[in-house]
C-alpha cells in the first residue's frame, strides 16, 4: 500500500513538470511561462526619465528616518483623524513654528493687566500692589477702588464696608443740607469694625472729597477725628452716586494666566513633558515619594478598592494640580501649547484654539486622547475632562 501512494506521487510530479525536453536542447533556457485563458496586459518598459525619477524618490526615501510606528489602539485612532483633512491649518499672530528641542515650559507666568509686565507666581502680589497705588495720581476714585476690591481677601468684608459706604453717600444725596450725614466719627463703633478695617476705604472717602478734621464731641474735653464732607452742589451730588456705582462694580485685579502660546513641529518630543513644580500643589519631592507608594501598592489596592472608592481617590488626585498644560495636534502635522489653570473650563480651550489659528472661523472638533469628543457648549473643567496630570495631556484638532 505504501508504494502504492509512492507511485501516485512521483506520476503527478512527473505531469506537473510540464512539457517534455529533447535530450540535445539548450537546458539553460527557461521554459516559457504558461498564458492563463484570462487577457493579459502587456505592461510598457519605463521611459528613462521615469526611472531616474523613481532612482531619485528612492534615494530620498531611504535617506529619511523611519518614524515610530505606534501599534496601541488610540495612537491608531489619533493618527487616522490627521491623515483624513482637507485643511491645512497655520497659526497666526506672527509665531514662528519652533524646533522640538525644548516643549516643555521653564515656569508658570502671568500678565499683569494694569502694566502688560509678565510676572512669575511670587512677584505678581507685590507688582499689582505697587501698580495700583501708581494709578493715585491719574484717578484716585479707581486706583481706591482697586484697592479695597483687590487688597482685601475677605469678601464678606468687602461687602459690608461698601454697603457701609454706599449708605454714606445715600444719606448725602438726600439730605445734601444736613450736616450730620457730611460727617462720619472715626471712632465710631460701625466704622471702626467695618470699613476702617478694610483696605482702601479711606483712600476711597478721600477720593470723594471728605477730609480729616478734629471737631469736638459734646461731653467731652478732647476733639476727635471726623471725616467731614464740604457741601456739594447738584452736579458733585450726580458725581458722587456715579462713583458709588463705581465701588459698587468693582472686582479685584488679579493677574491673568500666561497661556505660553507656541508652535511646534510633530516630533517624538511632543509627547514628553517635562513640567515644573508650579504646576502643582505637592512640592517635587513629595510628588515623587508618592508616586513610589502608588506604584508599591497599585496591585494591593486595584484588589481592595470599589469603583467608587477608586473615582473618588482620582478626583482628590486631580486637585492636586493647578495647571495643565495641552498640546494640540493641527491637521498640518505641527503642535499648539498652551498653559491653562486646571479648572478651566472647556469653552476656554476652543477660545483659546480658535484665537491662535489664521482661520478660526472655521468650525473645528477637539478629540481627547482616549477618543472623547470635547463640547464647547459643556461648563465641565479640564480636570473633570482627565486633562490635568503629571503624565502626559495630548488633544489633536480635527476639521
Amino acid at each position: 500500500m505504501k508504494k502504492f501512494f509512492e507511485d501516485i506521487k512521483k506520476d503527478i510530479k512527473f505531469k506537473s513538470a510540464g512539457p517534455g525536453k529533447k535530450l540535445t536542447e539548450d537546458t539553460s533556457s527557461k521554459p516559457e511561462p504558461v498564458q492563463s485563458s484570462s487577457t493579459v496586459k502587456n505592461r510598457h518598459v519605463p521611459s528613462q526619465g521615469a526611472q531616474m525619477a523613481g532612482a531619485a524618490a528612492l534615494a530620498r526615501i531611504e535617506q529619511q528616518q523611519r518614524p515610530k510606528v505606534h501599534t496601541s489602539h488610540d495612537a491608531i485612532r489619533n493618527q487616522g483623524g490627521t491623515q483624513t483633512q482637507h485643511y491645512r491649518v497655520t497659526v497666526c499672530g506672527g509665531s514662528k513654528v519652533k524646533d522640538p528641542s525644548c516643549l516643555s515650559v521653564s515656569g508658570v507666568y502671568f500678565i499683569c493687566p494694569l502694566t502688560g509686565a509678565i510676572l512669575t507666581k511670587s512677584d505678581r502680589e507685590v507688582h499689582i500692589k505697587e501698580a495700583i497705588l501708581m494709578r493715585f495720581e491719574e484717578d484716585a476714585i479707581e486706583a481706591s477702588v482697586m484697592m479695597i476690591h483687590t487688597f482685601n481677601k475677605d469678601r464678606d468684608k468687602v461687602k459690608a464696608a461698601v454697603d457701609i459706604i454706599s449708605k454714606y453717600v445715600e444719606n448725602v444725596c438726600k439730605n445734601p443740607t444736613e450736616e450730620k450725614y457730611r460727617k462720619i466719627k472715626v471712632s465710631n463703633k460701625v466704622f471702626q469694625e467695618k470699613v476702617r478695617c478694610v483696605e482702601g476705604t479711606r483712600e476711597f472717602l478721600e477720593a470723594l472729597g471728605f477730609i480729616s478734621a478734629m471737631l469736638p464731641v459734646e461731653g467731652q474735653e478732647e476733639d476727635e477725628e471726623f471725616l467731614v464732607l464740604p457741601e456739594q452742589s447738584p452736579d458733585a451730588l450726580e458725581l458722587m452716586k456715579e462713583r458709588r456705582d463705581r465701588l459698587q462694580r468693582g472686582e479685584p485685579v488679579r493677574a491673568q494666566l500666561d497661556r505660553q502660546p507656541q508652535a511646534f513641529r510633530s516630533s517624538p518630543n511632543a509627547q514628553r513633558f517635562e513640567l515644573p513644580p508650579e504646576f502643582y500643589n505637592l512640592t517635587a519631592e513629595e510628588l515623587k515619594k508618592e508616586q513610589q507608594q502608588r506604584s508599591d501598592l497599585v496591585e494591593k489596592n486595584s484588589m481592595l478598592r470599589t469603583k467608587a472608592m477608586r473615582e473618588r481617590e482620582e478626583q482628590r488626585e486631580r486637585r492636586k494640580y493647578n495647571y495643565t498644560l495641552l498640546r494640540i495636534r493641527l491637521p498640518d502635522g505641527n503642535l499648539l501649547q498652551g498653559t491653562f489653570y486646571a479648572w478651566d473650563r472647556l469653552p476656554v480651550l476652543f477660545t483659546f484654539v480658535r484665537e491662535s489659528l489664521v482661520d478660526g472661523w472655521q468650525p473645528f472638533e477637539l478629540i481627547a486622547p482616549g477618543g472623547q469628543k470635547l463640547q464647547q457648549s459643556e461648563e465641565v473643567a479640564l480636570a473633570e475632562c482627565n486633562l490635568v496630570s503629571h503624565m502626559e495631556t495630548y488633544e489633536h484638532v480635527v476639521l
